[in-house]
């Protein structure tokens, strides 16, 4: 594992980062003691998106509506 002074870290911070997020784990020194360990966050490799299902289902018109009069039968409703 990569071992940088806190000026270097500074001074190539975006290739550090880019590197531990390939899973080059890299630690970060100051005056040659070790302080922090960089890794890269565990993350799914694709994220829940909204609309997945979009264009292999349909929603019927009257969805709203569906079974309207017997829910009201279920409450009481419409006697």
């Amino acid at each position: 594992m990569v071992t940088v002074n806190i000026h270097e870290a500074k001074t190539q911070l975006s290739r550090l980062v880019d590197q531990a997020a390939k899973g080059e784990a890299f630690v970060i020194a100051r005056a040659g003691k070790p302080v922090v360990k960089v890794v890269a966050l565990d993350s799914p490799a694709k994220p829940n998106r909204l609309g997945f299902l979009a264009g292999e289902i349909s929603v019927p018109d009257d969805f709203n509506s569906m079974a309207e009069n017997e829910i009201a039968a279920l409450f009481g409703a419409g006697d």
